[in-house]
């Protein structure tokens, strides 16, 4: 199977039909110019994965200048090109000083043409090496951004969760696009992540996206990349989370933030399988395993003309509800034993015990903030306890200063003592930043940490 796209630059017409006979039978696709300043327009919209330069375009002009000022504007569009210059007898020296300057190789008039194909074959080999590397080095970025980030295993013997457990198992080791619902806080990525664990994707990167954290004029960008040029901070070309996640999964965690008008652009990437980078008319094929996850109604947004249907047509051929905290009671000591284990060594407190009412404290609660909330209210209880065991003092529920019925805390200097624990735990006991996030000096936080006992 012929492979490998040629663009041939040269002015001189006889040349270009020479080549293009010789070379259309090895190559999947050839390309022809006669005018170098139409190179832009071809990269643009073309994928080319070799260039044969001439180097002199203007009559009687012999000095080679033509032809490395268009290199050096070939690889300022694309540092990646593979360019192979076409160059006399006589100016074999000009071509080597082409070589320093980026330049792959160079053929000499009148040419051989088994070498000439043997040289762009070895030249197509580079093409797709540098490609490789490329994607390599993408996914490298976002799988190092990933590891940045825990994530637990998922903790719970309560029906609800046994039957979503069930779900994962058999979803997973399809292809099938997935819709995660549920509230904040309730495990989605981690669920996510265990579908792309147990599925034939495995080996290969599972890249996430936040929808919720772009904006409109980062979207395209981030999911489908650009080219060098393409707006004003893009210095060279990008791939975007759709290509970088190609062969394996893509998570986009909040869907339901998305603008109708950027719904359609996704829309279009998912039916057609293709992308295409801003700045860039070349489509790019993508082999993707789609999750998605909201805390949004998404049936009550289509009603309301704020969801395509289409859209979620394509993205929910398998559908996983997670249940809130409050409504799997079972498990909420087995998760806060979980996360004692997890934190009692991480702060130096083994033995760490929690105590019958603090248990019976904890399954009273409604965990708003579900599983994730817990997760943080035992970090707090025992980075700030004082004891062996934690008691029901020792757990605040930070949520509570938003409540405005009789059980939360109206008293400032309880809500005063519930916010500066808070801000201990966000720094992990750092004074400094903690008081700088809190607007105060050190000499008044420790005041007030003497105050409050904490």
């Amino acid at each position: 199977m012929k492979e490998g796209r040629v663009l041939i630059v040269d002015d001189n017409e006889g040349i270009l039909e020479s080549l293009e006979f010789s070379l259309k039978h090895e190559f999947s696709e050839i390309h022809t110019l006669n005018d170098p300043n139409k190179i832009p327009h071809v990269l643009r919209d073309h994928d080319i994965d070799i260039i044969l330069l001439d180097m002199n375009f203007s009559t009687g002009v012999n000095d080679g200048q033509e032809g490395l000022f268009w290199l050096k504007m070939t690889l300022e569009m694309d540092p990646n090109a593979v360019i192979i210059l076409i160059t006399a007898y006589g100016d074999v020296e000009l071509a080597v000083r082409a070589i320093k300057e980026g330049a792959t190789d160079f053929i000499v008039k009148p040419w051989d043409t088994e070498k000439l194909i043997a040289t762009l074959k070895s030249a197509l080999k580079l093409r797709k090496s540098s490609q490789e590397n490329l994607s390599l080095r993408s996914k490298q970025t976002h799988l190092s951004e990933d590891l940045d980030k825990k994530y637990s295993t998922i903790i719970g013997n309560s029906e609800a969760m046994r039957k979503v457990l069930i779900t994962v198992d058999k979803v997973a080791q399809t292809d099938a696009n997935v819709l995660i619902l549920g509230e904040n806080g309730t495990g989605k990525e981690m669920i996510a992540r265990e579908i792309h664990r147990k599925s034939q994707r495995k080996n290969e990167v599972m890249i996430n996206v936040d929808i919720g954290s772009l904006s409109e004029s980062l979207f395209e960008s981030e999911l489908f990349g650009h080219a060098k040029g393409a707006f004003t901070d893009a210095k060279e070309a990008r791939a975007g989370r759709f290509e970088t996640a190609s062969g394996g999964t893509l998570f986009l965690d909040e869907i339901g933030n998305l603008s109708v008008s950027l719904q359609a652009k996704l829309l279009a990437a998912l039916q057609n399988r293709e992308i295409y980078r801003i700045g860039s008319s070349r489509p790019i094929p993508v082999d993707i395993r789609l999750i998605c996850a909201t805390n949004k109604d998404i049936h009550t947004m289509i009603s309301d003309q704020l969801f395509r249907e289409d859209l979620l047509y394509r993205i929910n051929t398998i559908q996983i509800e997670l249940p809130p905290l409050r409504e799997r009671e079972e498990d909420v000591l087995i998760l806060a034993e979980f996360f004692l284990k997890k934190f009692a060594p991480k702060y130096d407190k083994p033995g760490l015990k929690i105590t019958s009412k603090a248990n019976d404290k904890l399954l009273e609660y409604n965990w708003p903030g579900n599983v994730r909330e817990l997760e943080h209210t035992v970090e707090k209880a025992v980075i700030l306890c004082d004891s062996n065991s934690l008691k029901p003092e020792d757990f605040f529920f930070a949520s509570k200063i938003n409540e405005t019925d009789e059980d939360g805390p109206l008293n400032l200097e309880e809500v005063e003592k519930i916010v500066i624990s808070k801000a201990l735990r966000k720094f992990r006991g750092n004074m400094s930043q903690a008081a700088k996030e809190l607007g105060i000096t050190r000499t008044t936080l420790y005041k007030k940490l003497e105050k409050y006992e904490l």
